[in-house]
Order: structure tokens, then C-alpha cells, then sequence
């Protein structure tokens, strides 16, 4: 008789690797979504697969189903997981992390008009999408839009905030 452990890992931030937030627009029939993408580069202690289980465990930690249901942050005020746009950045902020991007002009457009921005946190490792290095916008649709990107992830609608 063989058995499996249902014990969990302590979550361990170093197993995230390095995380990756990425911001554009997209056209939707009522006006252009802003997105935002975020991703572990699968660069982590354990490799790939432990990034994709802390990212896992961070996500469950916060109340982020992967693969669910959209959680929309504007009813749920308690949600831990904020989104600030000032000053041309946008910054993610949860418990125990902080991801910053500066989006491009028609993203911040969108937000701006929207008052929301659409995230979409997947436990899916890309580490060919490196911070600095340009993305093609065919890659970046092929790994957003793919399935197993998809069903890995959290999505989210995150209310914009500013500083006033």
C-alpha cells in the first residue's frame, strides 16, 4: 500500500523567482481593456515547477482561485490585493509583494476610463518574457491568450486607485 502526503510546503518567497508584471490594452466591443499580466520567470530555487506552486500558494494565501471565477476587486473591499496608478506606473501590491510597470500610454488610457484594470495572474512560468528584453506582441498574445496560461491563473478586476 502506497500513500501520498497531503503536507504542504511552507510558503517561501524565494520559490517565486522573479515576477514579472506586464500592462497593455486590448480592444473589447464596448472600448479597449487594460490588462495586466503577472508571471514568475520560473527562475526560482526549486525551478519552474516550484515557482508555479509558490505562485500557486501566494495566489491562495491572498483568496485568488486559480482557474475560477473572476474576483472583482470593486466588491470586494477587503480583498489584499490592490492596484495604484500615479504618475505613469502602475503598482500591484500584496501581502508580501510589490510589482511595478510602466505601462504604455493607451494602457493608462483605458484605465483611466475604465477605473479598473483586468489582472490575470497565472502560475504558468515564461521565462523568455525577461524584464528589459522587447516582447513581440504575437508572443505575448500566444502566451496571454493560450489555455494553460488561462486556467493556471487568477483573474482579477482590480479598481485603479491614485494618490490625491
Amino acid at each position: 500500500m502506497t500513500s501520498t502526503s497531503s503536507e504542504t510546503r511552507p510558503f517561501r518567497i524565494a520559490d517565486l523567482g522573479t515576477l514579472v508584471v506586464m500592462a497593455w490594452s486590448g480592444e473589447a466591443p464596448d472600448g479597449d481593456m487594460p490588462y495586466l499580466l503577472a508571471y514568475s520567470l520560473g527562475d526560482g530555487e526549486g525551478g519552474p515547477e516550484a515557482s508555479a506552486v509558490a505562485v500557486g500558494q501566494l495566489l491562495a494565501n491572498t483568496g485568488l482561485p486559480v482557474g475560477g471565477d473572476i474576483v472583482d476587486g470593486s466588491t470586494r473591499p477587503s480583498l489584499p490585493v490592490s492596484l495604484l496608478v500615479q504618475a505613469g506606473s502602475a503598482v500591484v501590491t500584496m501581502p508580501q509583494l510589490n510589482a511595478q510597470c510602466i505601462p504604455p500610454a493607451e494602457w493608462l488610457t483605458a484605465v483611466a476610463e475604465r477605473g479598473f484594470a483586468y489582472l490575470v495572474f497565472t502560475t504558468r512560468p515564461w521565462p523568455e518574457a525577461q524584464p528589459g528584453r522587447p516582447i513581440e506582441p504575437e508572443a505575448l498574445a500566444a502566451f496571454a491568450g493560450a489555455e494553460e496560461t488561462l486556467t493556471a491563473a487568477a483573474h482579477v478586476i482590480l479598481p485603479a486607485r491614485s494618490l490625491r
